[in-house]
């Protein structure tokens, strides 16, 4: 099963030919996480091809404007493609009276029904198979960082060990797969008699804006991919902390203390036209660092897979379509 990040917007306040406002879509099954959702969101979903009605979650790590300015429009279009399916909204507090109140003011009547939900630290989300857990930022207004946790995985199927006792292929297989036992000729069956160790999820880390500081590391242990902000160069040290915001080092230091195995900047400021500097200050101190542009992808895979990240663009595809 695979499991898409698609940088929709990787810009951070100030708009820019070629980056878009903050908005990351996670593509999991036949559901969308959409972290954050800066003006434009639903234009750059549409080009990514990603259906407006399908299952969502929306994720705000906090309430600046180039994180929230695209909500008005993309929940109005969701009502007028008829979307029927609940969208669920999580925020920091102030959520919900800023969804309320444009509703209210600009008088829009969704044919859906919306669940808004204002977040603590810790788990605020749990699904069959994965997890979302909330840490609180240090910005210059209350938000939190996400990290998005799959749960183990049954052990792989031992198809001999199945036959020796019994088992008949087709749905009982299917039953043990799942991690549920089953009664052959009057004997139970454990999945544990079938299936080897469990296997590990994935896990996907998003730090939202915020100065660095040490427990984020731990949050962070052992993701997969950290998507971090990097909003200034190492440079402009000052600046980030008179803003409140990282650089690239910090964002690489604290994603090699984490062990992440990928780390993906974003929120990069307008002043830098070629993100080259801010690509090769933080691989001083990480290995594996990208600078995704609007409509990049990185596809993550199961840890024990043996298999690599695959990173590539949107873009590609569309110039494709379009000879």
């Amino acid at each position: 099963m695979s499991l898409k990040v698609v940088f929709l917007g990787t810009s951070s306040a100030i708009p820019v030919l070629h980056r878009s406002f903050p908005a990351i879509a996670v593509l999991r099954k036949d559901e969308v996480i959409l972290v954050d959702c800066g003006e434009g969101t639903q234009r750059q979903m549409a080009v990514a091809k990603i259906g407006f009605c399908k299952r969502m979650k929306i994720l705000i790590t906090h309430l600046h404007g180039d994180h929230v300015g695209g909500l008005p429009g993309l929940l109005q279009t969701m009502s007028m493609l008829k979307r029927k399916r609940m969208l669920q909204i999580y925020g920091p507090r102030g959520i919900v009276g800023f969804v309320k109140s444009f509703l209210k003011y600009l008088k829009v009547e969704l044919g859906y029904e919306l669940e808004l939900n204002e977040v603590r630290e810790g788990v605020f989300v749990r699904e069959k198979e994965y997890e979302i857990i909330a840490k609180r930022t240090v910005h210059s207004i209350g938000g939190y960082s996400f990290l998005l946790r799959e749960y183990p995985r049954p052990g792989r199927f031992n198809v001999e060990r199945a036959r020796e006792l019994g088992i008949p292929e087709g749905p009982l297989w299917h039953m043990l797969q799942e991690g549920k036992e089953v009664t052959v000729n009057g004997r139970v069956i454990e999945p544990s008699m079938v299936l080897g160790p469990p296997r590990p999820g994935r896990i996907v880390g998003f730090s939202g804006d915020t100065i660095p500081y040490r427990s984020l590391s731990k949050f962070f242990k052992n993701v997969d991919l950290l998507v971090f902000e990097a909003t200034y160069s190492e440079m402009d040290s000052v600046k980030a902390r008179e803003n409140m915001h990282s650089t690239s080092v910090d964002a690489a230091k604290i994603a090699s203390e984490a062990k992440a195995k990928m780390l993906a900047l974003v929120h990069l400021s307008a002043r830098y036209n070629d993100p080259t500097i801010i690509y090769l200050e933080a691989k001083k101190y990480h290995d594996n660092v990208v600078v995704p542009a609007d409509l990049d992808v990185i596809e993550v895979p199961y840890p024990d897979s043996g298999e690599g990240f695959r990173v590539y663009s949107l873009k590609d595809s569309l110039k494709s379509a379009e000879t």
